[in-house]
């Protein structure tokens, strides 16, 4: 009955699956953070926590539903000589979904920077960014429950390694969603991340398979990029604030 715990096997399988999981989870982390990050600041933390579990739900969901899954992969019609399957269409959609959405947010984040803020409509409901982080958590899921599908049989292996894998984004939500409203160019790298995301969704939706390695390295690449970029403006405005008390001391004395 338990000769799976002794099983290398079964752990390696689950540790690797876990990892997969969470590097998944990376972009509906950033999705969650710029969405939560429109709200009020009381209510941010509660919308990361519902967003996540709506995340875990949908990926536990699809997950019993493995047969409907699979059918999903099977054509429905053909345009042009190109099959569709139910797959291919959440996909396409959901990738049109987050780069309209994506592109919204960056024209608003501009707007905002250079003042035009008072143009922006009323306030958004708490409502409408859990509806839009359902929707797109299907989207995300969908994506993460085929991976466990091929990478592991046990059933019961998959459901832990999900959930682990979506306690562990929830801890690491909140520190990366502060990160990214305390820099604005953090956040704009972060929506340029989705639209990133959002050509791969429709890419794949049309059986354009693009590694995803490439893609998180890019990612990453940009990401750590940018961190040295703040690090560097933070030392500037350091010795720029030093200099300026030792010419003030200077005048004093």
């Amino acid at each position: 009955m338990l000769d799976w715990v002794t099983d290398p096997q079964i752990w390696i399988g689950f540790f690797t699956l876990v990892a997969l999981e969470i590097v998944l989870g990376i972009d509906n982390i950033i999705f969650i953070s710029i969405l939560a990050g429109k709200l009020p600041p009381e209510q941010r933390e509660r919308a990361r926590v519902l967003g996540l579990a709506a995340a875990l739900i949908s990926r536990l969901l699809l997950l019993l539903g493995l047969s409907w899954v699979v059918q999903l992969t099977e054509p429905l019609f053909a345009v042009l000589g190109h099959e569709i399957s139910g797959r291919d269409l959440i996909l396409l959609v959901g990738g049109l979904f987050l780069l309209a959405k994506s592109v919204t947010e960056i024209s608003h984040t501009m707007d905002v920077a250079h003042g035009e803020d008072g143009k922006q409509a009323a306030a958004v409901s708490f409502t409408s960014v859990i509806v839009q982080i359902m929707l797109l958590d299907i989207v995300f899921s969908l994506d993460s429950v085929i991976t466990a599908v091929g990478m592991v049989e046990e059933i019961g292996v998959m459901i832990a390694a999900v959930v682990v894998s979506v306690l562990v984004m929830l801890f690491a939500s909140g520190p990366i969603s502060r990160f990214v409203d305390q820099h604005p160019s953090i956040k704009m790298l972060a929506l340029a991340f989705l639209v990133l995301i959002g050509v791969v969704l429709v890419a794949e939706g049309l059986d354009q398979h693009i590694p995803k390695g490439y893609i998180y390295f890019a990612m990453a690449f940009s990401v750590v990029v940018e961190l040295l970029n703040i690090r560097m403006r933070s030392r500037q405005r350091k010795k720029v604030a030093t200099s300026a008390e030792g010419e003030t001391a200077s005048k004093m004395h």
